[in-house]
């Protein structure tokens, strides 16, 4: 993992040289994680940043809270890591200072995702001198996966099948909702574990299986977002199980989500879950090397449109060290899909108060196609029990 870190260091430098960039501040987890090959568990939300700053030719500086810093340095390549204090001279804004020197004409920072903490100090500090992008530069090297990558992501969706087996095991008249939750994060975690040593970088891995379990049921179903509860499962049931803040191996995301019913479907379930099915395979149908992303949405929205639902906002998503990358399949991007590109495909639809349609999936674009990076039935699920 760290010779992999080190090499799409020296790809992101080559590209900042080339655009004439002398430095850029990373504040982003995925980012740092991608570059430097480590991440915490400290967040900004507790107001202790760690700094990734990249200079063009010389060695990139971490700068990270002291008592993080025995498990960074353990953790990255990077030999230059600058430890902070919260009282006294050695402030992270002192370091941050020191690292990118004197003299700069233009800060390049990750805009987007830059924490109103990290803003503050330096448009106070560096007045007048203009806060630069540097997201889509690397968001470009990111973009198309190595080999090493897709391996990573493959074992996470043998994580995902296990989580998904686990939870569709779960389902039961009078079973809870949260039952099921906690038999996703035991399954996951157990294969997770599987994958690791005690050994090296990997003994920083953990294997737990976080993040709070999306799932909803009954007539909550429609709400995407909702957590697991104390409900019980009834009779005619739609459950959905979304594993996309979930489903994550070493810092690679994957999105996939499944629906299932309980005992038995209505007939308008069936309708609406079987549109949703047959959304998502039209748009993966069409995935290969020189598509545009927007065709890919295309697919999916003609589906929806001859069953009499709307369109949603898109078909899928970019996925690697981050929840989001670029591109997106949606309506207007017009990138072009390339060999290692890695996707999560999605078909969603819902009916406020009643039901929904679910079912998602993480893909790989190759050479000739695609290939599914999660695995599991893509047909309408009613549980036996």
């Amino acid at each position: 993992m760290l010779d992999q870190a080190k090499m799409r260091t020296r790809a992101l430098q080559a590209r900042m040289k080339d655009l004439g960039i002398q430095k850029a501040v990373f504040t982003d987890e995925s980012s740092i994680a991608y570059l430097a090959g480590f991440w915490g568990y400290l967040g900004i939300e507790f107001g202790r940043p760690t700094i990734l700053v990249v200079d063009a030719v010389e060695m990139p500086c971490v700068i990270t809270p002291l008592m993080e810093s025995e498990m960074v340095a353990e953790m990255t390549w990077v030999d230059n890591v600058q430890t902070w204090e919260d009282m006294g001279a050695r402030t992270w804004g002192a370091a941050l200072s020191t690292a990118l020197g004197t003299g700069m004409q233009s800060l390049w920072v990750e805009r987007p995702t830059l924490p109103a903490i990290v803003r503050n100090y330096l448009d106070e500090t560096y007045v007048g001198i203009p806060l630069n992008d540097i997201s889509p530069v690397l968001g470009e090297l990111r973009m198309i996966k190595s080999a090493f990558e897709i391996n990573v992501m493959k074992q996470a969706g043998e994580i995902a099948q296990a989580m998904m087996s686990a939870a569709h095991n779960s389902l039961q008249e009078g079973a809870h909702e949260y039952e099921s939750a906690l038999a996703v994060i035991e399954a996951g975690s157990r294969t997770a574990a599987s994958f690791l040593t005690d050994k090296g970088w990997d003994r920083f891995v953990s294997p737990m299986i976080h993040n709070l379990q999306i799932l909803q049921s009954g007539k909550d179903t429609s709400m995407v977002h909702r957590r697991a509860s104390v409900r019980q499962y009834q009779r005619f049931d739609p459950v959905y199980f979304c594993f996309c803040n979930m489903a994550q191996f070493k810092q690679y995301k994957l999105g996939f989500d499944r629906m299932f019913h309980i005992g038995e479907v209505t007939d308008e379930a069936a309708r609406v879950q079987q549109a949703a099915i047959d959304a998502q395979q039209a748009a993966i149908s069409v995935i290969r090397p020189g598509v545009k992303a927007e065709e890919v949405a295309a697919a999916a929205n003609e589906v929806y449109r001859a069953r009499g639902f709307e369109t949603g906002y898109r078909t899928g998503r970019s996925i690697g060290v981050a929840y989001l990358e670029a591109p997106e399949l949606k309506t207007g991007d017009t990138t072009v899909l390339q060999a290692g590109m890695t996707f999560a495909v999605d078909g969603g639809i819902s009916i406020d108060g009643v039901t929904a349609g679910r079912i998602g999936d993480s893909i790989v674009v190759t050479e000739t196609g695609y290939e599914y990076i999660t695995q599991y039935k893509r047909e309408l699920l009613v549980t036996p029990h």
